[in-house]
């Protein structure tokens, strides 16, 4: 019987043993490949999709925050989001007497934690079609649902953004794509 039991052990963890890992699951956004395993600055920077947010990361010296341990949230906002904004808006952002301001749009894209999509609609279930989402600087962003079930982010300033691909899973954390630019109420100190 001692027998026949380690002969049943034997096999069974060489079969354990045997099994590959399952396959990395990459995410594409706009044709460019998003690995899980890369950090979250590393996969901005390989999409296309993303270079104008990538860009301005690299000008306010935030790269360490989106490669940090974190977990971080993010919501990347795509060139052609930046292109909707109004003539020169960009343009002023990227000024040197502006670089605090563009520090606290980039930073208004992220929030502490791993925040899914279903983790903000559960908090909009739980909240009355409304949940008040805290960015990394301690800024407010609203989530709601739009008639289609999309999640829809509005800003302090009333502009709203809508989700376009989400939970894109990385090392540290999840990106969302939003098809707006979130722009917080700047601050003058």
């Amino acid at each position: 019987m001692k027998k026949v039991f380690f002969i049943c052990f034997i096999f069974n963890a060489g079969i354990l043993l045997a099994q590959t890992p399952p396959a990395v699951t990459a995410t594409k956004t706009a044709g460019q490949v998003m690995l899980p395993a890369n950090d979250i600055i590393t996969n901005i920077a390989l999409s296309k999709e993303l270079s104008t947010f990538y860009k301005l990361i690299n000008i306010t010296g935030l790269n360490q925050t989106f490669s940090s341990k974190g977990p971080i949230t993010v919501f990347a906002s795509t060139n052609q989001s930046f292109a909707k904004l109004s003539k020169g808006k960009t343009d002023t952002l990227l000024m040197p007497e502006h670089k605090y301001d563009l520090i606290a749009l980039i930073t208004y894209h992220i929030i502490a934690g791993k925040i899914s999509a279903k983790d903000i609609i559960h908090q909009i279930n739980t909240h009355k079609g409304r949940a008040t989402l805290i960015t990394i600087t301690g800024s407010k962003l609203t989530a709601s649902l739009n008639a289609n079930h999309n999640i829809v982010l509005t800003d302090e300033n009333g502009g709203q953004s809508t989700l376009s691909q989400f939970d894109i899973k990385q090392s540290n954390g999840l990106i969302h794509i939003v098809d707006s630019v979130l722009i917080p109420k700047f601050k003058i100190i």
